[in-house]
């Protein structure tokens, strides 16, 4: 694994930005026919290159392409492996204050990945490609975690194609885990050192209503967490020394609104003792994510980020206030190892935060102002 001090993980936002009203118009034109893909690639490849632009002005180390070609944070990193279909479940998540639309990834057949097919690598090649040619600031790829494919596939109906595919549930486990590595690799290969991790998985058992449901009493009989670390860490064993591999736990972030609530305390032994990535970025933005107590478990040399300013609101934060959580969470976790971020994307979806274009910025001019002044 990749040593890593604080400084050294650099100024990195989550991952993804507010699409601009061009982008979403042309994406809306495609569907409705009134575009080619071409077109549509155009746009998104002018949208890409002007908010790499805007990040390295902002004084990011690295960039991310805002997943300005999603409509999902997962969805269409999965629809793009060989054996998996995009389909409709018939209902969306329930956030707390509404439900997402009802888009879904299940099995058509056994999962690998195909480098030539998946869209994601000729994305990050553009992605490279111009931080490349501006210059002072690298590339990050964000993709979901295998964990989060697991629980995709194993959602309502989903679950019986699976079964149907993979009688052998450890021939499943397999297949995902060497689909991942391959699909790492790959982006290796075209030039990617940082990667994230994305996974909502763990979310869901933190939050005590649910655990209270019958699917959350199967889910700890099933003992899921064995599950998420087998996949996680079986996927990013026996990579280069070189890659540094994030990961990034979310409680739900779809237009402002969150899934679930709950400390780190019912994972912490597992995720921050057993996984086995770099870098873990937290939500620490409000009291649904409680104690930093749990960060004691965060084993080796590992890090934490802090996601201590929200990306769900315009409203910035009190500085003296971030100042003395950051003050508060070194007490289980020195310093050295501690760094700050917004607590998740502005767009985990292409609907986006209610937060503006400018708001965005500021919230990454206040992290990046408080990072000077705790860090140096």
């Amino acid at each position: 694994m990749t040593v890593q001090t604080a400084s050294k993980i650099g100024f990195q936002h989550v991952g993804s930005f507010l699409r601009p009203d061009n982008l979403k118009n042309a994406r809306s034109d495609y569907e409705n026919g009134k575009i080619t893909h071409e077109q549509l690639r155009q746009v998104e490849n002018d949208a890409i290159e002007k908010l790499i632009e805007q990040q390295k002005n902002a004084g990011l180390d690295y960039a991310t392409d805002g997943e300005f070609r999603r409509s999902y944070w997962h969805l269409d990193f999965f629809w793009g492996f060989e054996g998996v279909k995009h389909t409709h479940i018939g209902e969306g998540y329930d956030f707390s204050r509404g439900r997402s639309r009802d888009d879904t990834a299940i099995l058509s057949d056994k999962i690998s990945f195909n480098a030539d097919t998946h869209p994601f690598i000729q994305d990050f090649k553009f992605t490279k490609s111009i931080t490349d040619k501006i210059g002072g600031i690298l590339p990050k790829q964000t993709i979901p975690a295998p964990a989060q494919l697991y629980r995709e596939l194993t959602r309502g109906e989903n679950l019986d194609a699976l079964n149907r595919i993979y009688p052998d549930k450890q021939e499943f486990y397999n297949d995902v885990e060497k689909a991942y590595h391959d699909a790492i690799l790959a982006f290796y290969n075209e030039g990617a050192r940082v990667i994230q991790l994305d996974d909502c998985s763990w979310g869901r058992l933190l939050d005590k209503k649910f655990l209270a449901t019958d699917e959350g009493k199967k889910l700890v009989a099933e003992n899921v967490q064995d599950i998420y670390l087998e996949l996680n860490n079986g996927a990013i064993k026996n990579l280069p020394e070189d890659l540094i591999i994030n990961t990034h736990v979310c409680r739900g972030n779809f237009h402002s609104d969150f899934l679930f609530s709950g400390g780190y305390d019912n994972v912490a032994d597992n995720l921050f003792g057993k996984e086995n990535v770099d870098t873990y970025f937290l939500e620490y933005d409000s009291d649904r994510a409680g104690s930093f107590a749990p960060l004691a478990k965060v084993s080796g040399d590992k890090k934490v980020v802090l996601g201590l300013i929200t990306s769900k609101t315009g409203n910035l934060e009190n500085r003296q206030d971030i100042i003395d959580r950051i003050q508060e969470a070194s007490k289980y976790l020195p310093l050295d190892r501690l760094w700050l971020s917004t607590q998740c994307g502005f767009a985990s979806t292409e609907e986006g935060n209610v937060i503006t274009e400018e708001q965005q910025w500021e919230k990454l001019a206040l992290v990046k102002s408080i990072q000077k002044e705790v860090w140096g």
